[in-house]
């Protein structure tokens, strides 16, 4: 018996060619979206300068061969390298993304579409810097807020209806899909050449999810969005070149992303790309914490509170009981042994603990000094997590996108405390006049971990006024954070 197989190439994937219509033609002009990208720039760049007090980071950092510069190449905030974009974007990416304290989207996939900046910053660096050589104009910061909002938005859209952690499938793979678009565009890549780049990224073997859950949990849950936006970098360059694409790279029978990677299912998609993700992502401002968890942190620093206030510490506490959603059940619902950061920061009975012993959870917390304390591992066991129903619909529900906790506390004596709810946590559109004014606060902190105070004001000065920021070209904002 013989297979016949079609012999003509098909037409590009819809996925493909909505993806590249957007990234080309569709204008941004929502000024919410300008805003809050503003915002999620300079959040994002200050974890990056957080995460260069961690050893663990800093060496993954720098060219893959050490001494290596790059002239008119991206540079890299924070650190003395300049690198070609690919490796800049990686290391970008590592950055932004090791202490899991940069932005957070959830819907039925999980991400932080800021993950895209490792990719996006690097690129319209290295443009402007050899546009300016060649006596060219540069690219300016109002490009790269552009670039991040449809990032955002692609990455976004696809995460709202499709479950790739149901498949084991890593979300960076949406990473590297929105950043391979957006700087396809920037490199100036026809259409034909973009959906050529994206398709490369649906065929790209994808990162399993096995690095973010027991008993593989590790420390690639952190530099694995910085290899995706690199690797977005690198696919972008190749279709640069005119190599050829795969226009149905997602539907194409037996060999496709659908029938090799999500059960032979296509896509759905709830909403049009436009500037909805940018203006709905959530910011975590006040704790390094897994985002299902934010709520949770912040019920249980309510509750050392009322502890101390009653003369009683967690070591009185008979059981605390979590009412949550059932994302963070699957996520960080965790017992028995935790054997690094990674691991402990996907666990919310260990950020439920920390800050009712201690009255804080810093990224500091989830390090070994501090882990090796038992009085942690002895809470954790006391807790128990439930899932309430209504919970889990207002986290999808697209009006709400909540991300509820509600703690009770009993004692050993008896005594129940009332239960502390807590839904939408401070970084979330709803919190967005409470939170803005910390983000910034927690800005200008890693801003004071890395530069003098001179600096710190010139960045500031360059960062904090909308129009003052986009009007800057991208090497001379970037410039500001060279150390």
């Amino acid at each position: 018996m013989s297979t016949h197989l079609p012999s003509s190439r098909p037409e590009p994937d819809q996925v493909l060619t909505d993806i590249v219509d957007y990234v080309l033609d569709y204008q941004i002009d929502s000024q919410l979206a300008y805003d809050t990208a503003r915002y999620c720039l300079i959040d994002t760049l200050g974890c990056g300068l957080e995460a260069l007090q961690y050893p663990a980071c800093r060496k993954l950092l720098g060219p893959i061969v050490p001494g290596t510069i790059v002239p008119n190449g991206a540079k890299v905030p924070g650190t003395p390298y300049q690198l070609d974009p690919v490796q800049a974007a990686f290391n970008i990416g590592a950055m932004i993304r090791w202490l899991d304290f940069n932005d957070t989207w959830l819907a039925a996939e999980w991400g932080h579409p800021s993950d895209n900046l490792g990719g996006i910053l690097a690129t319209a660096d290295w443009l402007s810097r050899t546009a300016v050589a060649a006596g060219k104009s540069p690219l300016t910061m109002r490009d790269v807020l552009t670039a991040m909002i449809k990032a955002h938005e692609i990455q976004g859209c696809i995460a709202l209806e499709n479950s790739f952690n149901q498949v084991g499938l890593d979300h960076v793979v949406l990473v590297k899909v929105a950043s391979t678009a957006v700087i396809a565009q920037m490199l100036g890549l026809t259409r034909e050449e973009i959906i050529n780049a994206v398709s490369l990224a649906w065929v790209d073997g994808q990162s399993l999810r096995t690095y973010r859950h027991a008993p593989n949990t590790g420390s690639r849950k952190s530099w694995a969005a910085g290899d995706a936006t690199s690797r977005a970098v690198r696919l972008a360059l190749i279709a640069k070149t005119g190599e050829m694409g795969y226009p149905s790279v997602l539907t194409a029978k037996t060999w496709g992303f659908y029938d090799v990677s999500f059960k032979g299912q296509p896509f759905k998609f709830q909403r049009p790309y436009g500037s909805y993700v940018m203006e709905n992502v959530l910011f975590k401002i006040s704790y390094p914490a897994e985002f299902h968890a934010q709520t949770a942190v912040e019920c249980a620093m309510t509750l050392y509170q009322r502890l101390t206030t009653l003369g009683k510490t967690a070591e009185d506490i008979e059981q605390i009981t979590i009412r949550t959603h059932a994302a963070c059940l699957r996520i960080i619902d965790k017992k028995g042994p935790l054997n690094n950061p990674a691991d402990r920061d996907h666990c919310i009975q260990y950020m439920v603990a920390v800050p009712l012993l201690f009255g804080r959870l810093t990224a500091a917390d989830y390090e070994d000094d501090i882990a090796q304390d038992p009085r942690i591992d002895t809470l954790r066991a006391k807790i128990v997590c439930v899932e309430d129903p209504a919970y889990t619909l207002d986290y999808h529900d697209p009006d709400k996108r909540s991300i509820a906790n509600a703690l009770t506390v009993t004692l050993q004596d008896g005594t129940q405390l009332d239960e502390v709810v807590c839904e939408y946590p401070i970084g979330h559109k709803r919190r967005r006049s409470e939170g803005m004014p910390l983000l910034e606060s927690k800005f200008r902190t890693n801003l004071a971990r890395v530069f003098a105070a001179k600096q710190q004001r010139r960045i500031l000065e360059a960062s904090l006024d909308q129009p003052t920021l986009e009007a800057m070209p991208v090497h001379e904002y970037v410039d500001l954070y060279v150390t």
